[in-house]
């Protein structure tokens, strides 16, 4: 019987691993289609927007696996407390971490109407915002693999920061549209990719904070401020 329960647990930690190894697999294509994205748009390369929009479906298809494994496991195993917390937690992980690549595709989307026309300098508007957008999703990625529950918290006030950049240059890319009415539909790309990049950071803080209710049981979505009190 022992030895029965002892290879029950092996199985099931080889399961959390297999599915843990999942979630890093797809967050390392995630990073590289959302910097291939704000790539081609910085360097008006259309081939890599056509690769982000290709590489998308290999997202999708480590999404559905994450899903698939996470049920086979609460299925199989019917973990509780921090097990469970695990699997769950990674398969929501898994849901931001493909809506952050639908958002690298908008991105690249927009950056080949771009640039289908002449330059526009107001590209370069979007480096801060793209800047602060993946040290939130890289911060948010260690803070899962590496169950940094302090990292985990400190991303909601950068997300904040990027919410406040975003919003700002928006509002100046209005102003110059109403000024250079020709460009508009250049301005009006601009501004959604600014807003793709702020949805970017709201995902990545999903993530910190499912990470941070797989390590301390504690839900930090809407009740932050009270949360870092404590």
């Amino acid at each position: 019987m022992a030895h029965q329960v002892k290879h029950i647990s092996s199985n099931f930690d080889a399961a959390l691993y297999a599915l843990k190894n999942d979630i890093l697999k797809m967050s390392s294509l995630t990073d590289r289609i959302f910097q291939s994205a704000v790539e081609g748009l910085f360097n008006r390369n259309s081939e890599l927007c056509d690769y982000v929009v290709a590489e998308d479906d290999e997202v999708d298809i480590l999404e559905k696996q994450v899903d698939q494994d996470g049920l086979s496991v609460l299925i199989r195993f019917q973990p509780v407390a921090s097990d469970m917390r695990e699997v769950i937690s990674a398969m929501k992980i898994s849901t931001d971490l493909e809506r952050i690549a639908d958002q690298s595709t908008t991105i690249a989307r927009k950056a080949k109407h771009l640039n289908a026309g002449p330059a526009v300098r107001e590209v370069q508007l979007l480096e801060p915002p793209y800047r602060l957008a993946l040290a939130i999703f890289r911060d948010s990625m260690r803070a899962y693999a590496d169950g940094n529950s302090e990292l985990a918290l400190s991303l909601h006030q950068n997300a904040r920061e990027l919410d406040t950049v975003t919003r700002d240059l928006s509002e100046q890319l209005v102003k110059r549209a109403t000024v250079d009415s020709e460009r508009v539909p250049c301005y009006l790309n601009l501004i959604f990719v600014a807003r793709a990049l702020e949805r970017i950071g709201d995902h990545a803080t999903n993530i910190a904070e499912d990470s941070f209710w797989r390590d301390g049981a504690v839900d930090i979505r809407h009740t932050f401020g009270t949360a870092n009190q404590a």
